[in-house]
C-alpha cells in the first residue's frame, strides 16, 4: 500500500485547518511539508454559514464565498492558494486508524500518512436520534447539519417542500437558527425541545422569553418540556410525522435535528490523555504525546481567565487555537515567539433581524436591562452575570460595534459592582464606561 511522508499533517478540513494552514503560510512553511487530510470534498470553509447565509432564499452564500479565512475579515483561502503555497489539500480522504506510537494514520483507502508533527482538528460530529435508537428517524428528509453535503441536501428539501410544515427538533444554537432559516424560506415551522427554556447552556429564562416571543410573532410554533420518540413515513420512506413522548404528533415534510455534538476522538482513544469529553492540551494546545497538538472543539485547555480546563465549541475558539497551535510549533524550532493561550469565551448568533454577542462566563446572578419585549419595533437588551460582586459575563442583543467592545472588555476585566439595581438602571452604559 501506498505511503506519504510529510513534516506536518492537520487531520480534518474545518475551519481550524484552514487557519492553522494560513498561520504555517505567514511563519514559513516549504513545499510539500504540509497536507490537510479531510474527509470532506471541499477546502476549509466557515462552518457556520451553513446554518445561516447558505439557507437564504436570496443570495444564498455559496462556495467559493465563505472558504476559510473571510469570517474574520481574511483573506479567502481558495483551493489554488494552497497549491500556490505548496500545502497539499487531501480531500476525500476518511482516516479509519491512528497509530500515535508509529506517528502514521491510515485512510480507508489503505494509504499510510506518516509525520513528524500532527495536530488534530477533527472537530464534532452531530449526535444523532438514532444514536437513542428513535424509531423510523431513518427516514427520509430527516436532516442534521454539519457539512456541505447536509445543507445542499437540506436546500433541496426546501425547494421541494416550498410552504410545506417543518419540525425542528432542539431549541440550541442549530434549532433557533434553523428555525429562523425555513420561516424565511416560508415553512410553517414547530420547534420542539425538553426544556423549560430555549437555549439553555447560555440564555436565561429572562433572555428566553424575548427570543421565543420573538419566533412566535414570526409564526413558529413552540412546543416545550417533551421530546421526539418516534417517526412515521409513508411508502416512499418520506417523513411524515413526528411522534411526541407526550402523546402529540406533528405533521411533517420536513424534520430538522440538533440537538448537539461530541467530539471526534475516537480514533485515538487510549493512546491521548482525555478530560471533559475532549484531548486534554496545554496552553500551547500540546496533548500528552510529544508532536501531537489537539485544536478546536476537541480540545480541553487551560481557560487561564477561570484557572480551569474547558472545552469551547465555537468557531472564534476554533480559530485561535489553531493559530496558537500553529505559532507553539514554529516557536519550537526557533521560528518566532508565543505566549501562552488567554481566551475570552465569546458566543454569537444571527437569525432574523436579531443579532447577538456575548463575552465571558454565564455563572452567578443575573441583571437583564434594556427592552426585551418582543413586539418592539427595535428592541434592545441585554444581561450581566455577576459572581463574587464582580461582572464576570455579559449578553447584548443588537448592540452597535463599539457597544459589543464594550461588554468584551467587561467580561474580561470583570469590574467590581456595588449593587445589582446599579447595573440594571445604567445597562449598557455600564459596559461603555469601564
Amino acid at each position: 500500500m501506498a505511503e506519504k511522508y510529510f513534516k506536518y499533517v492537520i487531520l480534518g478540513g474545518g475551519v481550524a485547518a484552514g487557519y492553522a494552514a494560513r498561520e504555517f503560510a505567514k511563519l514559513g512553511v516549504n513545499p510539500g511539508e504540509l497536507a490537510i487530510i479531510s474527509k470532506e470534498a471541499v477546502a476549509p470553509y466557515e462552518r457556520p454559514a451553513l446554518s445561516k447565509g447558505y439557507l437564504f432564499p436570496q443570495g444564498a452564500a455559496r462556495l467559493p464565498g465563505f472558504h476559510v479565512c473571510v469570517g474574520s475579515g481574511g483573506e479567502r483561502l481558495l483551493p489554488e492558494w494552497y497549491t500556490e503555497k505548496g500545502i497539499e489539500l487531501i480531500l476525500s480522504t476518511e482516516i479509519v486508524k491512528a497509530d500515535l506510537p508509529s506517528k502514521s494514520l491510515i485512510s480507508a483507502a489503505g494509504t499510510t500518512f506518516k509525520y513528524d508533527t500532527l495536530i488534530i482538528a477533527t472537530g464534532s460530529t452531530v449526535i444523532k436520534l438514532s444514536d437513542f435508537g428513535v424509531q423510523g428517524s431513518d427516514a427520509n428528509n430527516i436532516f442534521y447539519l454539519r457539512e456541505i453535503d447536509d445543507a445542499d441536501k437540506l436546500v433541496e428539501a426546501i425547494q421541494a417542500k416550498k410552504g410545506g410544515k417543518a419540525v425542528i427538533v432542539g431549541g440550541g444554537y442549530i434549532g433557533l437558527e434553523l428555525g429562523a432559516a425555513l420561516r424565511i424560506n416560508d415553512l410553517d415551522v414547530t420547534m420542539v425541545y425538553p426544556e423549560p427554556w430555549c437555549m439553555p447552556r447560555l440564555f436565561t429564562s429572562g433572555i428566553a422569553a424575548f427570543y421565543e416571543g420573538y419566533y412566535e410573532n414570526k409564526g413558529i410554533k413552540i412546543i416545550k418540556g417533551t421530546v421526539a420518540v418516534g417517526f412515521d413515513a409513508n411508502s416512499n420512506g418520506d417523513v411524515t410525522a413526528v411522534k411526541l413522548k407526550d402523546g402529540r404528533v406533528l405533521d411533517a415534510d420536513i424534520v430538522v435535528v440538533g440537538v448537539g455534538g461530541r467530539p471526534l476522538t475516537t480514533l485515538f482513544k487510549g493512546q491521548i490523555e482525555e478530560e471533559k469529553g475532549g484531548i486534554k492540551t496545554d496552553a500551547f494546545f500540546k496533548t500528552s504525546v510529544p508532536g501531537v497538538y489537539a485544536v478546536g472543539d476537541m480540545a480541553t485547555f487551560p481557560l487561564k481567565l477561570y484557572n480551569e480546563l474547558r472545552r469551547v465549541e465555537h468557531v472564534d475558539h476554533a480559530r485561535k487555537s489553531a493559530e496558537q497551535a500553529v505559532k507553539a510549533i514554529k516557536a519550537n524550532e526557533g521560528v518566532g515567539s508565543v505566549e501562552e493561550y488567554d481566551y475570552l469565551p465569546y458566543f454569537y448568533s444571527r437569525a432574523f433581524d436579531l443579532s447577538w454577542q456575548f463575552y465571558g462566563d454565564n455563572v452567578g446572578d443575573t441583571v437583564l436591562f434594556g427592552d426585551n419585549n418582543p413586539s418592539s419595533e427595535k428592541p434592545k437588551f441585554g444581561s450581566y452575570w455577576v459572581k463574587d460582586g464582580k461582572v464576570v459575563g455579559a449578553f447584548l442583543e443588537s448592540g452597535t460595534p463599539d457597544e459589543n467592545k464594550a461588554i468584551a472588555h467587561v467580561a474580561k476585566v470583570q469590574p467590581a459592582v456595588q449593587s445589582l439595581d446599579q447595573l440594571a438602571s445604567e445597562g449598557i452604559t455600564f459596559a461603555s464606561k469601564i
